[in-house]
């Protein structure tokens, strides 16, 4: 996948052939779609680029979602205590 390019399948128009590369183009498909979640990527910008409802996204990928609940809280707690830091003078370098 090139950035800034969504994902788009060719179900291969009933050719026995084309449905085999069919389910593995959805197959790549979700697994593009979960892997720009993972990596942060903002979940109404995946569901742009996959040509998606911000809906449809979280219908399909909620239990994904879910699970990226506890890398949030991670970033958010460690983004407080900087604050927090930052607040008390104790700024780090660099």
């Amino acid at each position: 996948m090139v950035a800034g390019v969504g994902v788009a399948c060719d179900g291969g128009g009933g050719d026995p052939a084309g449905e085999v590369v069919g389910e593995g183009c959805r197959d790549l498909r979700h697994a593009g779609i979960s892997f720009w979640l993972y990596s942060g990527v903002d979940p109404a910008e995946c569901a742009r680029r996959a040509g998606q409802s911000i809906e449809v996204l979280f219908r399909h990928y909620a239990k994904f979602l879910d699970g990226l609940r506890e890398q949030a809280n991670r970033l958010i707690e460690q983004s407080m205590n900087e604050w927090q830091r930052a607040g008390q003078g104790d700024v780090p370098e660099g």
